[in-house]
């Protein structure tokens, strides 16, 4: 990060990170010459802000202060959350509604024929498989508009505003609460929008309003209508709930300004968030990215894939030459959204997943997760369900004493309950035995994934470090590290609450965009002589200036710029950064010579072919203010002794030597320098570091714990 360029934040002493996951709620917080301060509580469903404050009156109690006091010292409070997600996926959204062009009222049911395939990523065809998802918009709610612009921007039909007015009439009578426009070609022309804007604030000011050409002005009509609809959908839940949080801060005596983590790779202010709330799916797992991103740059690792296994999820990123992956499509809740985002991929596998023996006699893990209420059998609030955590408590991987640092006991007898009913007795295996397989089932499950993600892509996994975080993922990391073939794992020190640390270390964030549309001739040498670069620089620089604005102007802000190519005729484009200063012919050839060498790079060697003439298809700007008052951590060249950090020994099993004494040290002891053969244990207040048979760990001067997993020094 640069540190060079921030923004001021409200006079206080400490930076705090929240992240609300499905299990547990994490806080950091940051002050001035201290080590960051790592909390964790359970996730309160009803309610998710009450676990928020639940983890500040932790914060509170740890630095001697009332919660009040505590909260008004607060300069800045950055959030990650799940809330959209959630949302979408168990629609519990808004009743929404959608205005578009006569004639195209099936846009969100044909999906570009995509629909029937929709969440089988590609691995069959089979008819029996297929499935629709399910509609946010009734039919009965989509709404044809009268009116007509073509690809030129040319009004063919004018908006017929009589008609408008009666069709919001009737929507506003049936319930509606949010209303979606999207009108063909819109982004090249928007009067027809603005004005239905302006008719729906007159007629309808209540209601929560998405036009298309605002939120993703962008061609292809049915992602610019599903990424419309889905912001419609999700602003009232995301309106409501930030208002929620909000109010609960103040009250607890905070005085400065929420900022919500942005998806594609930063955090924006909470009023932003209302309005932008499709921009908040996968919020969480973005921090936990962003957050490696900035440690792989420290460590001089280009290649990492973060992996963040909490109580109910498993999600994985990757980090390429230093950058986080970003797609530019995204899938999600069965839709296909135009609002590029850090690229991570989930299963359901976490420490509150569900061990079940199915109906061919096969141990399965997971996606059924028991969440944070009642949780885990271990719990001891009703669960009476195997998970992965009960199966590591039975292994003596997890102190049931030790839990949470110890504010949390565990009941090791109701583990062993919970397995030995469900699935060693119905598969004739001892109770350790049945363990051992849940935690395996569960490592392949997350070695699959690594797998996935890198060698769908063209991509060696054994070239990458791999980054585990989250409450679960150090205690099962090396496990699937190794399973994957991948030979190196780092833990970092705030990996227990790496996204919430991601939340409130990552730049503030604004990125815009636009379709328009430039093609080179077919059969040309020089396709850069056929771009109208004075046309591309006053589109670039009207980005840059509302991106700007939307970043208050602010002096220290730095922007990026990239452009969208692909050959004539073709799809899918890629992406490639335009270097800094006026666009020239010069800097045109080399961003031509850059697309054809990414191109290759994705597509092989010899698929670019440069006579079939480019298209120039999207412009985008981003811009990045840091934020105020973070300090790089400073490096400690540590004596190495590990000895004082030592809290006895336990019997713990590994399939690899079955039940044996395996020290247990404290992890927050172990400082830089040391270095231990495994098996060992690392216990942490947040989370458990397994070290396993002929692992090899150290501990560099930040802290981070090191670990070869092929067990040599």
């Amino acid at each position: 990060m640069d540190r060079a360029s921030k923004s001021a934040v409200p006079a206080g002493r400490f930076l705090v990170g929240t992240d609300i996951g499905g299990t547990f709620t994490d806080l950091v917080l940051l002050e001035a010459g201290e080590q960051p301060r790592l909390f964790k509580v359970p996730t309160t469903p009803h309610d998710r802000s009450e676990a928020v404050v639940d983890a500040l009156a932790l914060a509170a109690s740890a630095v001697g202060l009332p919660l009040r006091d505590f909260c008004a010292q607060i300069a800045y409070f950055a959030h990650g959350t799940t809330a959209a997600t959630n949302a979408l996926i168990e629609r519990r959204g808004a009743t929404t509604a959608l205005l578009t062009t006569a004639g195209f009222t099936d846009t969100l049911l044909i999906q570009r024929s995509m629909s029937s395939w929709v969440g089988m990523d590609g691995a069959t065809g089979h008819y029996s498989r297929r499935r629709d998802p399910e509609p946010i918009v009734p039919r009965g709610l989509v709404a044809e508009v009268h009116e007509r612009v073509d690809a030129a921007g040319d009004v063919l039909v004018d908006l017929d505003e009589r008609a408008v007015r009666a069709v919001l009439n009737r929507l506003r009578g049936a319930g509606v609460d949010t209303v979606a426009v999207s009108l063909l070609w819109s982004f090249v022309r928007p009067e027809h929008e603005r004005r239905i804007g302006e008719l729906l604030r007159q007629e309808w000011p209540e209601a929560y309003v998405t036009l298309s050409h605002e939120i993703a002005p962008v061609i292809g009509e049915y992602e610019r209508t599903a990424t419309t609809v889905v912001n419609s959908y999700l602003g009232p839940v995301i309106r409501d709930y930030v208002a929620k949080l909000e109010s609960r801060m103040q009250d607890g005596g905070f005085t400065g300004e929420i900022s919500i983590m942005d998806s594609g790779g930063g955090v924006m202010r909470a009023g932003d968030a209302a309005r932008r709330a499709a921009s908040l799916l996968t919020s969480g797992p973005a921090g936990g990215v962003l957050a490696s991103a900035e440690l792989a740059s420290r460590l001089a690792f280009p290649n990492v894939i973060t992996s963040d296994m909490g109580g109910t999820s498993f999600d994985v990123g990757l980090i390429v030459d230093g950058e986080p992956l970003v797609e530019h499509t995204a899938e999600l809740g069965g839709y296909h959204l135009s609002l590029p985002r850090i690229k991570v991929s989930a299963i359901g596998a976490g420490g509150g997943s569900i061990a079940a023996v199915d109906e061919v006699g096969a141990l399965v893990v997971g996606p059924r997760s028991a969440g944070s209420v009642p949780g885990p059998a271990c719990y001891g609030r009703g669960g009476d369900l195997p998970t992965v955590t009960d199966a590591d408590v039975v292994l003596g991987i997890i102190d049931p004493d030790y839990f949470l640092g110890g504010r949390m006991t565990l009941d090791r007898e109701l583990a062993e309950k919970a397995i030995r009913q469900h699935v060693a007795g119905p598969l004739g295996m001892t109770v350790l035995d049945a363990a051992a397989g849940i935690r395996s089932v569960a490592d392949n499950q997350m070695a699959d994934l690594l797998r996935k993600v890198t060698v769908e892509q063209g991509r060696d996994p054994r070239d990458f470090v791999v980054f585990a975080y989250g409450g679960a993922g150090p205690t099962h990391a090396a496990g699937y590290t190794a399973a994957a073939g991948i030979t190196k794992l780092v833990v970092p020190p705030t990996s227990t609450v790496h996204s919430a640390y991601g939340t409130v270390t990552a730049d503030r964030f604004r990125a815009v965009q636009v379709t328009d549309v430039q093609r080179t001739p077919a059969g040309e040498a020089d396709p850069a002589e056929h771009i109208d670069l004075q046309r591309l620089q006053a589109a670039l620089d009207e980005l840059q200036a509302r991106c700007h604005a939307d970043l208050d102007h602010e002096p220290q802000a730095r922007f990026t710029r990239s452009l969208y190519l692909k050959f004539r005729r073709q799809t899918h484009e890629l992406p490639v950064a335009l270097p800094k200063g006026p666009v020239t012919p010069e800097m045109m050839r080399g961003v031509v010579e850059d697309f054809l060498t990414t191109y290759e790079r994705v597509y092989g060697p010899g698929t670019a072919l440069r006579s079939a003439g480019l298209e120039i298809h999207t412009l985008r700007v981003e811009g990045r203010v840091a934020v105020d008052g973070l300090v790089d951590p400073e490096p400690d060249d540590g004596a190495g002794d590990w000895a004082a950090a030592r809290a006895g020994e336990r019997d713990v099993y590994f399939p690899e030597t079955g039940q044996v004494p395996v020290p247990v040290l404290r992890g927050e002891q172990v400082g830089p320098g040391s270095a231990v053969s495994g098996p060992v244990i690392l216990e942490f207040a947040g989370t458990t570091v397994v070290i396993g048979p002929g692992q090899h760990l150290r501990v560099d001067p930040y802290r981070n714990l090191i670990i070869d997993c092929r067990g040599t020094a």
